[in-house]
């Protein structure tokens, strides 16, 4: 984009620049007298810079159209790029909840599951305790 932006300067500057050289040039060799000759270069002066004036406004309304251009798509961007991080971060919300609850569940069941063997445990030790005291006692 820069490069069209320089290409176009460069082309308006040698447009500008050869469209002076070869006024003057008509208007030195043009048969008039001095005073004419100056009223053509003054006129032809004006012509000029009121096209270079009519230029640079097209250029500052490209330009600002281009800037407001790049505003209006930069905050759609942001904008998109804010609903798709909230929608991340509820996705990674919901996914820690799940993995809290099933880590609960396999906490639970594991508790359980150790106390049920733990009780089991006591109860062949004690099954245990009381064979060798029958056995004592006998």
């Amino acid at each position: 984009m820069s490069r069209d932006n320089e290409m176009g300067k460069g082309l308006l500057i040698g447009l500008l620049a050869g469209s002076v050289v070869g006024s003057l040039i008509a208007l030195l060799y043009a048969p008039k007298s001095g005073k004419e000759l100056r009223k053509d270069i003054k006129d032809k002066t004006d012509e000029f810079m009121e096209d270079a004036e009519k230029y640079l406004a097209e250029a500052k309304d490209k330009a600002v159209d281009m800037i407001n251009d790049g505003k209006k798509k930069s905050e759609k961007l942001i904008a998109d790029a804010k609903v798709k991080v909230d929608s991340l971060l509820q996705d990674a919300e919901k996914i820690l909840s799940d993995a809290k609850d099933k880590a609960g569940e396999a906490i639970n069941t594991s508790k359980e599951s150790v106390g049920k063997e733990s009780d089991k445990l006591k109860n062949a030790f004690k099954a245990g305790l009381d064979a060798y005291k029958n056995e004592q006692q006998s």
